[in-house]
């Protein structure tokens, strides 16, 4: 219980005493504290004046946050240009701070780079303006093909090559259906192509990644990935996938039937293993079994051990979760094998044909 994401006890910053951390905080300042000691504002402090941040910013769990005119990792240099100069040459066409995909320094932007094997990655231009990510078909994200090979990315937008359209050039003019009919019939029951899974072409969707038969379905609806724990675990041993959902056996529970109906401790014993540090229950979202907090089925974004975590905090690509890669792990998108990214939207895998 008290081993971090990656299973270090304790971040390697405290110590853990019945199943909670105690952070090591020596001189009594508590700039270590967290559920597994993972915050550490001891980051902040400045070697020379002593200060946090050298007195031009505020430290969120290890990290400076500057004032204005002031910049660097504690926050040590200072702008020489104003502040309104500087909101000025970092604002984009469409009035944001580096398009919302950057952070403004000094008056130039550093962009979010979500690509860091190419030259200058999918997020670029001088206010972050341009996001070729915009260019890339859902299908395509295992692979460097824009356009769904059919056309130029141009600053986010795609001009299609002759006998193909499309806002991602994935329609062929040679197709009977229009554009609209097609995405309609790929749709199905989702809001989107091929539930975010799969390529649409003519009004049919094409599964991906290739290969991969647990992911399928007329609209690629069904996803067995959802089945498996992070060990690769189909619903813990103790039941059977279908269409992405478990189906547990007698004696278990639990969207991957993880939990035993059987329980060897007493009500208390059980009670006092769910309390959060506040001394709440499963944070008030969840029930307690056998000294395991089952948070909320109706509330589908509540997670963690004692249920604290907000599962809609992860990252978004394509209008899913995690981009359909990876599980939501209290806030942070943990990625399946081959997947790389805050939003697990970078294929580092091997090449598919």
């Amino acid at each position: 219980m008290c081993k971090n994401s990656q299973d270090i006890i304790c971040s390697g910053a405290g110590t853990c005493q019945c199943g909670r951390c105690k952070c090591a905080n020596s001189e009594g300042n508590g700039l270590v504290y967290g559920k597994f000691c993972e915050c550490d504002d001891r980051e902040c402090v400045d070697d020379e004046t002593g200060e946090i941040c050298t007195g031009h910013g505020k430290c969120y769990c290890g990290n400076c946050y500057c004032e204005a005119g002031w910049h660097g990792d504690k926050c040590e240099f200072q702008c020489d240009i104003t502040p309104w100069e500087i909101k000025k040459r970092c604002t984009s066409p469409d009035g944001k701070i580096c398009s919302n995909r950057g952070t403004c320094v000094c008056g130039e932007c550093t962009c979010h780079d979500v690509d860091p094997t190419g030259d200058w990655g999918d997020i670029h231009g001088d206010t972050c303006e341009c996001d070729e990510r915009n260019c890339k078909a859902v299908y395509d994200r295992y692979s460097d093909d824009f356009c769904s090979g059919h056309g130029q990315c141009n600053c986010g937008r795609c001009d299609c090559k002759e006998g193909w359209t499309g806002k991602k050039c994935e329609h062929p003019r040679s197709c009977p259906l229009s554009v609209e009919e097609s995405a309609k019939r790929c749709q199905g029951n989702s809001n989107l192509l091929c539930s975010g899974r799969g390529r649409c072409e003519c009004g049919q969707c094409t599964c991906f990644p290739p290969g991969d038969n647990r992911v399928h379905g007329k609209n690629c609806e069904c996803d067995d990935r959802q089945c498996e724990n992070a060990e690769g675990d189909v619903c813990g041993g103790h039941g059977i996938c279908s269409c992405g959902r478990c189906i547990c056996q007698d004696g278990w529970f639990g969207n991957l039937c993880q939990h035993s109906r059987k329980c060897n401790m007493t009500e208390q014993e059980s009670r006092s293993l769910c309390e959060s540090a506040d001394g709440i229950l499963c944070s008030g979202k969840g029930s307690c079994h056998c000294g395991k907090c089952i948070c909320s089925p109706q509330e589908w974004y509540i997670s963690g051990d004692f249920c604290e975590c907000d599962d809609r905090d992860c990252d978004k690509h394509d209008g899913l979760i995690c981009t359909g890669n990876g599980v939501c792990s209290c806030g942070n998108c943990e990625c399946w094998e081959g997947w790389n990214g805050n939003a697990c939207e970078i294929w580092l895998g091997r090449e598919y044909p």
